[in-house]
């Protein structure tokens, strides 16, 4: 796909990587819809997209409500007369270790974090399917691959999203459709700062939102699946390979960061 010319709906857009992929989109010369809950925080960012590309456009939904989430679908594509691509951006965390979590918690954070970007490409799949041609990138996470202390629920999401990408990548194969999965890892965002979540177990150096951005629309218009972003986190650390020496070797690994979450647990105690 070609970002220039395209339509490009964006969930997650007000803030954080949402907020910084969707200008960037336009700038480049798509016309972006933007998704989000915070319609203040909507406007801001359209009035950025609107800069480059005049017919940019504002959805509120929270994407948590499912009937929603395909409408809003439905609706973008019929305002634009068609949608190129859907970022699946949009994601809540949930910092809370097993033993405090509810199901309610679990549930909510898997509708917002999975179950809407599915209810959303399914929406709109059989009519790409039909015209030949289109684009989902799935914005996961590293955490969709490797576990993270206090970050169960998050993790689920996160994991269940890299299975269904990886799966519907197979199954559309040759159609036409592409399908892209992105791999953030510490990116400087409100995600670290939310009401009802934890404090993160330690400190990590974060990669400024709008780099994590460019690797998305890089990754839009490239050839490949999997992208992670950054490729190299701040200190040098490799995060695909990463990936690799977990699983290579799953119970060393398994062992290794377990130890390592329980003695920083001793450590604030």
């Amino acid at each position: 796909m070609r970002i220039e010319g395209s339509t490009v709906l964006v969930t997650g857009a007000s803030s954080g990587i949402g907020a910084a992929l969707a200008p960037l989109l336009a700038e480049r010369g798509a016309t972006v819809g933007i998704v989000a809950r915070r319609r203040e925080r909507l406007e801001e960012v359209l009035e950025q997209c609107r800069w480059h590309t005049p017919d940019s456009q504002l959805f509120v939904a929270d994407l948590g409500d499912l009937d929603r989430a395909a409408a809003v679908t439905r609706e973008a594509w019929d305002t634009f007369g068609g949608l190129d691509s859907i970022v699946h951006n949009a994601g809540i965390p949930k910092r809370t270790p097993v033993p405090k979590l509810t199901f309610d918690d679990v549930t909510h954070v898997m509708d917002v974090d999975f179950h809407s970007p599915v209810r959303m490409t399914l929406e709109v799949l059989p009519r790409m399917l039909e015209r030949g041609s289109g684009q989902f990138v799935f914005v996961s996470s590293m955490g969709g691959r490797t576990a993270i202390a206090n970050e169960a629920a998050y993790n689920a999401a996160k994991f269940a999203m890299c299975g269904w990408a990886e799966a519907m990548y197979i199954d559309v194969y040759d159609t036409g459709v592409e399908v892209k999965l992105v791999l953030p890892g510490p990116i400087d965002t409100e995600i670290w700062d939310q009401p009802d979540n934890e404090a993160a177990i330690f400190e990590i150096d974060k990669v400024p939102a709008r780099d994590c951005a460019l690797d998305i629309a890089n990754a839009m218009e490239n050839d490949g699946f999997e992208y992670y972003a950054p490729a190299i986190y701040p200190g040098g650390l490799d995060a695909k390979a990463m990936v690799v020496d977990k699983t290579r070797d799953c119970d060393t690994y398994m062992r290794g960061m377990a130890q390592f979450a329980a003695g920083l647990r001793a450590g604030d105690a």
